[in-house]
């Protein structure tokens, strides 16, 4: 009986074996047959995006030579879900596309698709996105759902309590987002300490605005870039007194620990710009220096703790406004005779790609917030009246603008702070601080709380607050002068990262 050696095996098991062992060479396409359908796919694009077709490939088993595979545990909605993402679309899902979507997902092991699940959940679907990736072991979808449930427990409580009972306590377990607010502030001293350098939170249980933390004596708000990224608050530049002297170093507030740190600042020195916290990443856009506007746009790597340039603004420009809709950065360029241009940043090509323009005689685009797939924009109002808002809403999936009923002036707070919150955003004025119900092409106002009784510029953004970092009778920001517990600071913001 004559025995083969085991690299004949091996050779006649997978006859283009390359040099590394265990690797193969295998043809450029594949036929994927799922019940009565097949598709040809591009086994580069299912190496380098599907665990489990990377694994096939590389296992050096007869398998890896095949021109066609049958797969039983995955449907074809949810593949061809897949190949639509794999093929760079952001597709909104049926329910049945969903739960097939998740199926193909788990079962395939495919980041790119667990990614877009977790950036369209939205209200109508997220309880069977938790529900169903919790079944199928998607852990990051299934916690990201769980964590918009949270958000928006008061109108789901009915619809929680369906689920399994640890399902509901998982999600009962999580901390909710809360509506933050701080206001434009130059450095102070130790000696003249400002008692309102405070950052402050919305107390939706007594509909009252109450302090957080401390800002560090030389901090500035006044003309910084201010974003929240994976739950902690960075406060990049400012500038110090009306000579628009920036401020080099930057801040990291981590309501964890709460505990100040510092950061190195952006390389160009910038005020007037725009700050965005995304995928483990800030980026500081545009802005001035020198009294004149930048086009440049740097980015600093959380894990790094550097900074870098990317490419820059189409022109340069100020006050850039900005959102994230579906985990996609949007920003709106002001092109003049009423033409706002919109871009979204492409991270993967370091390109800012033109989406669309809205053209409105006499306006321009003064605000922007995202829900679900839709950009709303935020405008003065007809014949130059800068005290009243209109809207326009750009759909991403259809690229149709359609123009919001009615008007939203300052009585009812500045949508110039809008923040976005499930299906609730919230604005708020020195007056009064305002929860909309988002309905299609229009806002409806759900309720109405005590106002933020502070002059300047205001930053306004979502944090999930430790129980332990939100004192039981915390003070209002009526009280502040009685206030007197400042927040331990550390100069070493990698300590605190």
């Amino acid at each position: 009986m004559k025995i083969q050696s085991r690299e004949a095996m091996e050779s006649d098991s997978c006859p283009s074996f390359s040099q590394q062992p265990g690797h193969c060479q295998p043809p450029r396409s594949l036929k994927v047959s799922i019940d009565d359908s097949s598709f040809t796919v591009d086994k580069t694009i299912l190496s380098e995006n599907c665990e489990y077709f990377r694994a096939l490939f590389q296992s050096g088993m007869r398998e890896c030579q095949q021109e066609e595979i049958h797969l039983q545990c995955v449907g074809v909605l949810g593949f061809l879900v897949m190949l639509r993402v794999l093929g760079g679309e952001h597709p909104v899902l049926s329910s049945d596309q969903i739960v097939e979507a998740i199926e193909c997902t788990s079962f395939l092991q495919v980041p790119a698709l667990t990614e877009h699940l977790v950036n369209i959940v939205n209200s109508e679907n997220c309880l069977l996105m938790y529900h169903t990736a919790a079944t199928y072991g998607v852990w990051e979808l299934s916690h990201s759902s769980a964590l918009f449930i949270r958000d928006m427990y008061t109108d789901l409580k009915e619809e929680v309590h369906t689920l399994p009972k640890k399902l509901v306590e998982y999600v009962e377990s999580l901390l909710p987002s809360s509506y933050m607010a701080v206001c434009s502030h130059s450095p102070s001293t130790e000696r003249l300490q400002d008692l309102q350098r405070t950052v402050c939170y919305l107390d939706e249980d007594h509909s009252e605005w109450k302090v957080l933390t401390h800002l560090p004596a030389s901090t500035s708000t006044t003309m910084a870039g201010v974003a929240v990224l994976d739950n902690k608050l960075y406060i990049i530049g400012g500038v110090h007194d009306v000579s628009k002297k920036v401020v080099e170093n930057g801040f990291c507030y981590n309501p964890a620990a709460n505990t100040w740190s510092t950061i190195c600042g952006s390389q160009q020195l910038r005020y007037n710009f725009t700050l965005i916290g995304h995928e483990g990443c800030l980026y500081a856009i545009g802005g001035e220096f020198n009294m004149k506007a930048l086009s440049s746009v740097e980015r600093y790597r959380v894990s790094s703790g550097s900074w870098g340039f990317v490419s820059p603004l189409p022109c340069p420009a100020a006050l850039v406004v900005s959102a994230v809709a579906m985990n996609r950065i949007f920003i709106c360029l002001w092109k003049g005779k009423g033409a706002t241009e919109i871009h979204e940043y492409v991270s993967e090509r370091d390109q800012w790609l033109l989406v669309t323009t809205l053209i409105r005689e006499h306006s321009y685009g003064l605000y922007m917030v995202a829900h679900k797939d839709n950009l709303y924009v935020m405008r003065n109002g007809p014949c130059d009246d800068f005290l009243l808002c209109v809207m326009d809403c750009y759909n991403l999936s259809s690229g149709q603008w359609t123009a919001m009923s009615g008007q939203y002036g300052n009585s009812k707070g500045s949508l110039l702070t809008a923040v976005v919150r499930g299906d609730s955003v919230f604005t708020l004025s020195r007056q009064v601080t305002t929860e909309y119900t988002v309905e299609e092409y229009k806002w409806r106002v759900k309720r109405e709380m005590k106002g933020f009784g502070r002059i300047g510029s205001i930053y306004t953004f979502l944090m999930r607050l430790p129980k332990a970092c939100v004192p039981p009778m915390g003070h209002s920001v009526d009280q502040d002068q009685n206030v007197r517990d400042f927040p331990r600071f550390s100069p070493q913001c990698s300590d605190n990262l």
